[in-house]
């Protein structure tokens, strides 16, 4: 079974954009191989861009961050709010199908409360120079654990809808 098989990529783009719309993370839709299921792209800060434009940041931090914790929920059935190496909050929801695995819902792109964007870590991955990376991280959003785990409560539900069908 795949995503495609639970909706059309249409309505797997209306969860992204509400996903995007409630929370203005950046939403994606994954499916086993990680691989984003539609074209949509709102991205949540400046600095996520500039990272992903090079083949080592999207590499090395952004497709590291959401393959270690796509195993992570799928082995744990369970969803995660984390950061990824450059210190941006990462959410994924597994989407199961009974007990089969079909992808994941991600969003990225705010600090938590107490996080901070780790420009020497950017620096080191991407060559992005850290005053470049510090003046594209000066305006990223900050967003509570609390409001972390409503978003992913609301994701949560919409998965869930699914095993209804």
């Amino acid at each position: 079974m795949e995503l495609t098989d639970l909706l059309p990529l249409e309505k797997w783009k209306e969860l992204e954009r509400e996903i995007t719309r409630r929370s203005g993370l950046d939403a994606n839709i994954f499916n086993i191989d990680g691989i984003r299921v539609t074209d949509y792209k709102n991205w949540a800060n400046k600095l996520c861009p500039a990272i992903k434009a090079t083949d080592k940041g999207q590499s090395y931090i952004c497709a590291v961050a959401h393959m270690n914790l796509s195993v992570q929920a799928k082995q744990t059935q369970k969803s995660l709010v984390e950061e990824c190496d450059a210190g941006l909050v990462k959410i994924i929801v597994p989407i199961f199908i009974k007990d089969e695995f079909l992808g994941a819902v991600g969003a990225c792109g705010f600090l938590l409360d107490d996080g901070e964007v780790d420009p020497f870590l950017v620096n080191m991955t991407t060559g992005i120079d850290e005053e470049d990376i510090e003046r594209l991280s000066a305006d990223i959003q900050t967003i509570s654990i609390e409001k972390a785990r409503t978003i992913v409560s609301y994701i949560e539900e919409e998965i869930s809808k699914f095993e209804k069908k």
